[in-house]
């Protein structure tokens, strides 16, 4: 007696792969004491889109842009809340490089109450 049996196909028998961001398109977080789940996104040519929390004193905090050598841009924030809470932070910036070779990196710090000077400084490259 002959005996038939059933023959699996493999669509039958593995399931449909998952779609998922390649690893280049998921967006690199960063964090210190101050700042977390820090974001960049370019949005344009030399436009980026800066987005996180951060745990500021009075929720104002500072940024600025370097190429290495020389401080090409700079300026401030607000998060949506001041510490002890975690604020909310979202904006944009534009820059440059103004020679080929340069690696442009933004910082974002708190500036000291006593002298001005940067805390918690937290650089993201750019490029």
């Amino acid at each position: 007696m002959i005996e038939t049996h059933d023959v699996l196909k493999t669509s039958d028998t593995l399931p449909e792969p998952t779609k998922t961001k390649p690893i280049a398109e998921i967006p690199r977080k960063y964090s210190n004491e101050r700042f977390k789940d820090v974001t960049v996104e370019s949005v344009g040519e030399n436009k980026f889109r800066v987005k996180g929390k951060g745990q500021i004193f009075e929720a104002s905090f500072s940024w600025v842009i370097e190429d290495g050598h020389n401080e090409l841009q700079k300026g401030f924030q607000m998060t949506d809340a001041g510490a002890p809470e975690w604020g909310n932070f979202d904006f944009t910036i534009e820059a440059s490089k103004k020679e080929e070779n340069s690696t442009l990196t933004l910082i974002l710090f708190e500036a000291s109450a006593k002298d001005g000077s940067r805390q918690y400084e937290l650089p993201i490259a750019l490029d």
